[in-house]
């Protein structure tokens, strides 16, 4: 069974051949990156005009690449949400329209679970894990059960994770995209240097949820006051100690999920799995811990084809009426904020 995945959440124009939900034949991502960077971050309506102007063509080189013509696509998995709305309706009518004029089943995916199912294209992952989602608009903690099966236990109460890099990043002038310009700087850094805090949580219901708005002032406009008095108040030095704090701030909760939930093996998707701090402290925990590879890490139609067989499998449909949504799809929750 083969399915086309077709994702356009943000700024990246991605669509990919997946046969059966595991083995990738196609993958092919137009980055928007060099376009956006002018304005150190994504312009809503710049990603839009492009993801119409690339679709077509993206589509188009993911069947040749996959060796497959349309006639043999089974199936058709588009994201409708979360992301910017504008860009999202690109993909999703464009993925409506083959669907109709071809008579292919289609269904709609919540790329957030897709970034979850991620590293089950490369490797079978036995159920249940805890999940962990970060990525520039997202950041939770969760225990999966199954591939749309993801029972949250901590969320962010403000900024993502990732939304933190970005700005951090562009107060700084250090460029764009954020998260991977913070983690090269900090190659190069001492992570000591600075002591950033940690955010100051209520008890109970926000045992395993994050914050980053507090870190993200105190790196912008209070980094003075927790300079150490070690090394150089350089950029990299500032970069490097912004994202230990960032880092440890979601490994405390991390461990904390682990203990709670008893579960021996964590799984991490989202453009932040890339950082390479998060995977080396990720790799301390005791049990089994998956990331997937960098290429599936950022938004990517094969993540999107791979989810969206298991629905289509189910027997999953939707009708042409599906709309888009910026907002992540409601998960069940087991401590709700307050």
């Amino acid at each position: 069974m083969k399915i086309l995945g077709i994702e356009t959440s943000c700024d990246e124009c991605s669509a990919a051949v997946v046969e059966n939900g595991r083995t990738i034949l196609s993958n092919e991502v137009a980055t928007q990156i060099e376009l956006h960077r002018p304005y150190d971050g994504v312009v809503p309506e710049i990603a839009s005009r492009l993801h119409t102007e690339w679709i077509s063509s993206v589509v188009q080189r993911s069947l040749d690449q996959a060796g497959v013509s349309l006639d043999e696509i089974d199936g058709i998995a588009v994201t409708n949400r979360p992301g910017l709305v504008g860009s999202l309706l690109v993909g999703l009518n464009f993925a409506k329209s083959l669907a109709y004029a071809r008579n292919i089943p289609f269904v709609g995916v919540d790329h957030i679970r897709a970034h979850l199912y991620a590293p089950h294209l490369e490797q079978e992952i036995a159920y249940p894990f805890l999940g962990l989602l970060v990525s520039g608009g997202h950041t939770v903690i969760s225990r999966v059960t199954g591939f749309d099966e993801i029972e949250v236990l901590g969320t962010t109460i403000d900024d993502a994770i990732g939304e933190a890099f970005d700005k951090v990043a562009k107060h700084y002038n250090m460029g764009f995209p954020g998260g991977v310009i913070v983690d090269r700087l900090s190659q190069k850094g001492d992570m000591h240097t600075y002591n950033f805090p940690d955010p100051s949580l209520h008890k109970g219901n926000h045992e395993f949820d994050v914050s980053y708005s507090g870190l993200k002032t105190a790196v912008i406009n209070q980094s003075d006051q927790f300079y150490t008095g070690k090394g150089e108040k350089s950029l990299e030095n500032i970069a490097a100690s912004f994202q230990r704090a960032a880092v440890e701030i979601l490994m405390k909760r991390i461990r904390k999920a682990l203990t709670f939930t008893g579960l021996k093996r964590v799984v991490a998707g989202g453009g932040v799995a890339a950082n390479s701090l998060l995977r080396s402290e990720l790799k301390t925990l005791e049990g089994e811990v998956i990331f997937p590879s960098l290429k599936l890490c950022t938004d990517n139609g094969a993540m999107i084809a791979g989810i969206g067989y298991q629905y289509l499998q189910r027997g999953d449909r939707d009708a042409y009426s599906l709309q888009a949504f910026p907002r992540v799809q409601a998960f069940k929750r087991s401590y709700p904020m307050l």
